[in-house]
């Protein structure tokens, strides 16, 4: 019976320190100046009479200068089903493999993609999308910022 204790006991270290010792896998950085805009993007918090907290989007001015405005932003691809092709998906400036809501900074920027014609295949490296800025309110009709008529540039 020691021994199975003894034994459990330093499988329990090994797995404990290797765990610690997983690296998390380097990404190229994708923040540019339009993604550091995206990054304001802000809600307005209020309480309806139920006790209900409702969070409603706010755009600052830099923000809606981008509204309607075609950008091209560098990033990672984080799809919304599983699959190889995606004509909607989300585009952040972390790949997939991070961990995207923990860490020191919140939740990295992100927008909406959807393509204009077909599909993007689907990559752990990053890619270039060019699309139509849409600053959306309605959140029942997707994220806040949203790239529409999208392309993939080579």
């Amino acid at each position: 019976m020691i021994f199975n204790k003894r034994t459990a006991t330093i499988i329990l270290l090994f797995i404990s320190f290797a765990a610690r010792s997983q690296v998390i896998p380097d990404h190229k950085p994708m923040m540019n100046d339009i993604w550091q805009v995206f990054d304001q993007l802000m809600y307005k918090v209020t309480t309806e009479e139920d006790g209900t907290t409702v969070y409603t989007p706010y755009f600052p001015k830099m923000l809606k200068s981008l509204d309607n405005t075609v950008v091209t932003l560098p990033g990672y691809m984080i799809p919304f089903d599983m699959g190889r092709d995606h004509h909607v998906f989300m585009l952040s400036v972390l790949p997939v493999m991070q961990c995207m809501f923990c860490g020191q900074n919140g939740i990295p920027p992100m927008v909406q993609v959807t393509m204009k014609h077909g599909k993007a295949r689907f990559s752990n490296d990053p890619f270039k999308i060019k699309g139509k800025v849409h600053l959306n309110t309605n959140l029942e009709k997707g994220a806040e910022i949203q790239l529409l008529e999208a392309e993939v540039i080579k």
